[in-house]
């Protein structure tokens, strides 16, 4: 099997194609813990408390590279690049000695999760081989660019799907399946094992062996996967691989790929929070496009009371920011007629997301959608706390079905942007991936 950056085979053009690669990991003697330094993904980071929380943790914390901390952005780039460079000096992170596929576990809140970690070949979008869900946004896809261009470098792994429902295919010929390998894997003693803040325990084991990596190589040759995490980051990785003139390291990006037939993720919302809208200015200008009822109680009542609203007909939504909690639900059925687009399949037409967007931010509340308006935060209890600290108005979302966002990424219709969030994600900072290495 090739290496990424070499001859990808004839089996690599049928589906996914992860290859094996030399993984950067911090040196356990070299740093305080290796919980300590962990982050969530970037885009997960709640700022500014979080990141201090983070930056604290350990000198050596990954944070330090996946949200630098400068005047410019150009600053920032070059600082996190500064930074790698002196940390693989320094021996605070070493390359491990050959090519690897890396299983790796997550277990907490009753989940347990595997799955495999490597660099996967980038594919467009028109070969149906990784499919997107949601709509990105142009800045953030800059930003990382930049950092991925100066570091040269896939810091974190992005969480893709795929569904392998006949995970015991080849038992009756002798053939194992990837999910057979893994099962016998985590038998082995574990490169790393470490249990962050959140609960959950993480350990990482490495594949080498010539023939498990062949045997990987074929069956995922036969499948394809759906973005569960990193839709910004996969757009990065395919802008920069446009960008080079030859093939090399960067037509891979870092991935983690799960069997959702073995390990089911969870999906969650991500909640929006609108800077500049106070909680009564929001209520004030719906008129009756809602019902609007105002919860008193705690805010897992409120999370209570959405729940049975979103199992019901029609939309909802909580708003939050003013001290209490205010559902909204049953919407004029004419003004969604009249303001949500009518050329996308009837799924889409009716996600939250979509309704929200285009009805109420669009229509009702006319929130300009920039960075400067609009924040997106996957903890419904942040959410909720900036929004009061910002007097602004927390719009705290119901998560989308799993079947529902993979039933239109396969009609090749993406969701609005931050639609969902699937989970657990990878920790950052386990392996990375330096391109130089590969």
């Amino acid at each position: 099997m090739s290496t990424p950056g070499h001859g990808t085979g004839e089996s690599a053009e049928r589906g996914l194609r992860l290859a094996p690669f030399r993984g950067l990991r911090y040196v356990p003697e070299r740093v305080g813990s290796l919980a300590a330094v962990t982050s969530p993904p970037y885009d997960v980071v709640v700022r500014p408390d979080g990141l201090r929380l983070l930056e604290t943790a350990d000198p050596y914390n990954i944070v330090r590279l996946i949200l630098p901390q400068a005047a410019t952005a150009a600053d920032r780039h070059r600082q996190a690049a500064d930074t790698l460079r002196r940390w693989q000096d320094e021996r605070v992170l070493a390359p491990d000695p050959e090519p690897a596929l890396y299983v790796y576990e997550q277990r907490g809140e009753g989940i347990l999760q595997r799955g495999l970690i490597g660099a996967l070949r980038l594919t467009p979008r028109e070969e149906g081989v990784v499919l997107p869900h949601e709509d990105v946004m142009p800045h953030i896809i800059e930003d990382r660019a930049a950092l991925m261009r100066d570091t040269a470098a896939n810091l974190e792994p992005l969480l893709f799907s795929y569904r392998g429902d006949d995970s015991h295919r080849g038992d009756d010929d002798g053939t194992e399946s990837t999910a057979a390998v893994i099962e016998r894997v985590i038998l082995t003693d574990p490169l790393l094992s470490t249990t962050t803040d959140d609960g959950y325990a993480h350990r990482l084991w490495s594949i080498t062996d010539a023939r498990d990596l062949a045997l990987i190589d074929e069956d995922l040759s036969h499948r394809h996967a759906l973005i569960a995490d990193g839709h910004h980051r996969w757009a990065t990785y395919l802008r920069l691989h446009a960008e080079q003139p030859a093939p090399g390291p960067w037509d891979f990006g870092l991935v983690l790929l799960v069997d959702t037939a073995r390990y089911p993720l969870r999906v969650r919302a991500i909640h929006r929070l609108l800077h500049k809208l106070p909680v009564h200015t929001a209520l004030e200008a719906l008129g009756g496009a809602f019902r609007v009822r105002t919860i008193d109680g705690p805010l897992e009542d409120a999370l209570a009371a959405l729940a049975e609203a979103a199992a019901g007909p029609g939309n909802a939504f909580v708003l939050a920011g003013d001290g209490r909690f205010h559902l909204l639900d049953h919407p004029d059925p004419a003004l969604l007629a009249r303001t949500v687009p009518a050329d996308r399949p009837r799924a889409w037409r009716e996600l939250d997301a979509t309704v929200l967007h285009s009805l109420l931010l669009e229509h009702i509340w006319n929130v300009p959608d920039d960075p400067e308006h609009i924040g997106y935060i996957h903890d419904t209890s942040a959410a909720v706390r900036q929004a009061v600290r910002h007097e602004g108005t927390a719009v705290l979302m119901h998560p989308v079905h799993e079947d529902v966002v993979r039933e239109l990424a396969e009609q090749g219709v993406t969701m609005p942007r931050k639609s969902t969030s699937f989970g657990p994600k990878p920790a950052t900072g386990l392996v990375l991936r330096s391109l130089a290495l590969n």
